[in-house]
């Protein structure tokens, strides 16, 4: 069975709260058509992930929901055997199933899980478990590649180890809670022969220097031409200075970045608060160059030129409508800045030079600034608090591979004789 077309298990953690199987038929017909064993498992499915939605943030509930959901998939659909009975072999198995799935559990792009439909949720027959992730084009790739082929789907050495984090964690839950009484996933990590073990140099994605200037001459550019451009140059400036993540910058459920969060100090040192990553405050330093930026986007908006305290007023605002953006509103803003910096470096110096921008996404802004601070000689201490890095040896990834990239100058002059 195993290229039956899988359906989507679990929707939103809003939706999975007060899931009522009344509401999604589609959902319902699908867990009652198989064995006995099948509801009971994705109750236990829907508990672990209550849960995680509970205690850990958006994002891990969305990583770990879609791990439950492949895994229970394969379970239901191909092993056709109740989790208390997988070995390590059977982990192992689904492994290689992860490295190559059937294409029908194959598609192109990100798809809502259910549609609302005549006031049901329905399932959406362009959703599947897997995404083959094709190469980012800008508007001038003329040649690019309209019908992929699914076959080629290779999950990354990232993915693959998420794909077991998700599992040992569902498993771990289901051990707390005494459904079960070991843990296959744990153990056949190691002896997964899809992971690489290497000693490569591991590139942190970023831009060079070069690669910056343009970027933030081009946003620059546009500010100076239109004002509605004001807002992509202080995005563009605050995840590249302050080191954000742009879920950081954006309007979420449970937090609203508002100016009042940049505050200043008894010493008249500037500092942003930001709700992070694992529902954690920090406090992320404002260097003086930024408040030039901050000055102007608030001159553009009608604003005092610095905030005051209980300022309510979302640090970025929609153009049209109330509150701050979505990260998806950020994203696309911080993508056309990219691609006009794409084409005007590679007219001006070669794809070479600017293939790296094509590439990028907006956390590589992240990783330009926080690199350039390694450079510039900061320290790491410093750096990591203002990267809200849990630990020094996160933030030293960044001096590795600053170290590398004085070993590979060093090695450019070699002689082949």
């Amino acid at each position: 069975m195993a290229t039956a077309k899988p359906v989507a298990l679990y929707p939103t953690y809003a939706e999975l709260k007060d899931l009522r199987f009344g509401d999604y038929p589609d959902l319902k017909r699908f867990l009652e058509s198989g064995e006995s064993w099948w509801m009971n498992h994705w109750l236990w499915g829907q508990e672990f992930l209550n849960y995680t939605g509970r205690n850990k943030s958006e994002h891990t509930y969305t990583r770990f929901r879609n791990e439950t959901e492949r895994f229970l998939l394969w379970v239901f659909l191909v092993k056709e055997t109740p989790l208390d009975r997988l070995r390590k072999a059977d982990i192992l198995e689904y492994a290689d199933f992860c490295w190559q799935p059937p294409v029908s559990w194959v598609c192109l792009a990100n798809h809502e899980k259910f549609v609302f439909n005549n006031g049901y949720f329905s399932q959406n027959p362009a959703w599947a478990p897997y995404k083959l992730k094709r190469p980012k084009n800008t508007a001038s790739d003329k040649n690019a590649d309209k019908n992929p082929d699914k076959k080629k789907y290779r999950p990354s050495q990232q993915t693959l180890t998420a794909t077991f984090t998700g599992i040992i964690a569902f498993y771990k839950y289901l051990m707390n809670e005494e459904y079960l009484y070991g843990n296959p996933a744990q153990i056949a990590k190691a002896d997964c022969r899809h992971f690489i073990r290497d000693a490569q140099v591991k590139e942190i994605r970023r831009l060079t220097e070069a690669q910056w200037q343009y970027v933030f001459d081009v946003a620059h550019s546009l500010a100076d031409e239109d004002p509605l451009h004001e807002r992509s140059l202080f995005v563009i400036c605050a995840l590249k200075t302050l080191f954000l993540r742009i879920s950081e910058l954006s309007e979420r459920k449970t937090w609203s970045p508002v100016m009042s969060h940049f505050w200043q100090d008894s010493d008249g040192n500037w500092w942003l608060k930001i709700y992070g990553k694992g529902r954690k405050l920090r406090d992320t330093t404002v260097p003086t160059s930024f408040i030039e930026y901050l000055k102007r986007y608030r001159a553009y908006r009608g604003l005092s030129p610095l905030p005051s305290v209980g300022e309510n007023h979302p640090i970025v605002e929609k153009i049209r409508g109330q509150g701050g953006m979505t990260s998806r509103q950020l994203t696309r803003i911080v993508q056309q800045v990219f691609d006009l910096a794409y084409e005007k470096m590679r007219s001006a110096e070669g794809e070479d030079n600017a293939r790296k921008l094509k590439e990028a996404s907006t956390h590589w802004l992240r990783h330009t600034g926080a690199s350039m601070e390694v450079e510039r000689g900061r320290a790491l201490k410093d750096l990591s608090e203002d990267l809200g890095h849990a630990s020094m040896a996160t933030t030293d990834t960044v001096y590795v591979q600053t170290e590398n990239r004085v070993r590979a100058k060093s090695g450019k002059g070699r002689e082949v004789s």
